[in-house]
């Protein structure tokens, strides 16, 4: 699973990247977004941060990219728990 969370403070450029990591998966927090694990996607979604978001950043705007291994436990709270795939009802 990838997690990409972002602060960026132009409203315009901020929705551009929101619309943009939206076709790769889907938010679970405002700006946080979970996207399938995929080496392939990954490598899409940095070289086009760097293409076309990159130099239009400022000293206000970050964007950090989590790559999580399969093993890594994810603890879900609150309505996120109703993001888990494997819900199983007895």
């Amino acid at each position: 699973m990838i997690i990409i969370s972002y602060d960026i403070a132009d409203n315009k450029l901020r929705t551009k990247f929101s619309k943009f990591i939206k076709k790769y998966g889907h938010r679970i927090q405002y700006s946080v977004f979970e996207i399938d694990n995929s080496k392939t996607i990954l490598k899409n979604i940095i070289t086009c941060i760097k293409e076309d978001f990159e130099k239009q950043f400022t000293e206000e705007d970050s964007v950090l990219i989590f790559n999580l291994s399969a093993n890594c436990e994810i603890t879900r709270m609150g309505y996120a728990k109703n993001e888990e795939s494997d819900i199983i009802i007895a």
